[in-house]
């Protein structure tokens, strides 16, 4: 398989087997370690991982290709829900992970258009090499509102407005759990014959044990359990005085998640347009992901104190949201511009490209209004 990828740079394939010793060291003391720590290092770890390093990951010449860098009609419709928010709260907007700073642009851009931009725009951005990508690109767009985008390092005490995020949750780190005829395993990595390689344990008590327990997994099965997503959703409700967390990513329902059928997980890695299944294939050069249990973010949403506010496909919430009145603004007349972003908008909403993968889930605190992105379509029943 790894015959056909391309071929990286002698700089970039020295940063991987920078990253590649690093993560040796860490197990040279402990001789196992867990996926989550594994895919940890991976994507986060200082100066060397794949989000901390300075490689292009977004975009035609990078590894994958986000919503937001198919069209600027992404960010508009979203918009239209932020500026729904921002009315009832007069609060402002927190992105979380924004990528090339491309969605905060065409939100920012969408929302000073709908008079209704905030005071602030903040981003939590944890790599510095995408922050640093996001403040040139917003100072090039939007030079007169830079001032006005704050970067953080932590979230805030207290927030109030919008909170966003596309694809945050699935690029967090995953635990693997493998189930057997003997009980439940946590598959982890170990250092062996000079390449990592997999190790099961036996997994017999803590959090992950009583999720893996909850789910009832069919013998000969293996998945991912990711701990790290609905912690995640608790810290932005404990945040949130007053407004909405809307997160779009790709992902299920439990039962679908977890169906007997995808007995081989969702874990998928992401190296120069090219998918494939092996996380160990250069360290710190390819993405690591997994799809999102949304059951287990909306429970934890919940659990934290705020209200579930729907649950349904990004084609449907980018519907409701008005895309396609976006793109009527865009004479048919003029085929130069219309053309492609027809194109552009069958990615984002059609069933075989993005359209059902893709879903959105929203929770609320404070606000009784139903969120317009919701209001025709919800899936709530599917989780």
């Amino acid at each position: 398989m790894f015959m056909s990828l391309p071929v990286p740079a002698p700089a970039a394939l020295s940063l991987s087997q920078q990253l590649t010793r690093r993560i040796v060291d860490e197990l040279a003391s402990t001789s196992w370690m867990s996926f989550a720590r594994y895919m940890e290092l991976a994507l986060y770890a200082p100066a060397l991982g794949y989000y901390s390093a300075g490689a292009t990951k977004l975009g035609a010449s990078g590894d994958f290709i986000t919503a937001p860098e198919i069209s600027p009609l992404f960010g508009r419709s979203l918009a239209q829900q932020i500026a729904q928010v921002l009315r009832i709260t007069a609060g402002d907007v927190l992105e979380t992970g924004a990528g090339t700073g491309r969605l905060a642009c065409d939100v920012l851009t969408e929302l000073i258009r709908l008079n209704c931009a905030p005071s602030h725009y903040y981003i939590l951005e944890v790599s510095a090499d995408l922050r640093q990508r996001q403040q040139q690109l917003l100072l090039k767009e939007l030079p007169d509102w830079v001032d006005k985008v704050v970067w953080l390092d932590a979230l805030p005490a207290v927030f109030t407005g919008c909170i966003i995020g596309n694809e945050v949750l699935d690029a967090m780190p995953v635990h693997l759990i493998t189930r057997t005829e003997h009980g439940l395993n946590e598959r982890g990595v170990i250092w062996d014959n000079q390449q990592f390689a997999w190790q099961d344990k036996p997994l017999t008590t803590g959090a992950l044990f009583d999720a893996a327990t909850a789910l009832d997994l069919p013998a000969d099965y293996l998945t991912e359990i990711n701990l790290s997503a609905a912690g995640f959703i608790t810290s932005l409700a404990q945040c949130l005085q007053h407004g909405a967390v809307v997160m779009v990513d790709y992902g299920f329902g439990e039962r679908e998640y977890y169906h007997p059928q995808r007995n081989q997980g969702t874990l998928m890695c992401h190296y120069r347009q090219h998918a494939h299944t092996d996380p160990f294939y250069l360290p710190g050069l390819q993405d690591i992901t997994a799809h999102v249990d949304f059951t287990a973010v909306g429970v934890a949403g919940i659990d934290a104190g705020l209200q579930l506010a729907g649950y349904t496909s990004q084609a449907q919430y980018l519907i409701n949201c008005g895309i396609t009145d976006l793109l009527a603004l865009t004479s048919a007349d003029d085929v130069a511009a219309y053309v492609p972003q027809v194109a552009a908008v069958q990615k984002l909403i059609s069933p075989a490209e993005m359209g059902e993968l893709f879903k959105v889930m929203a929770w609320t605190r404070g606000i009784d209004a139903p969120l317009m992105g919701f209001v025709q379509g919800d899936q709530t029943r599917r989780l």
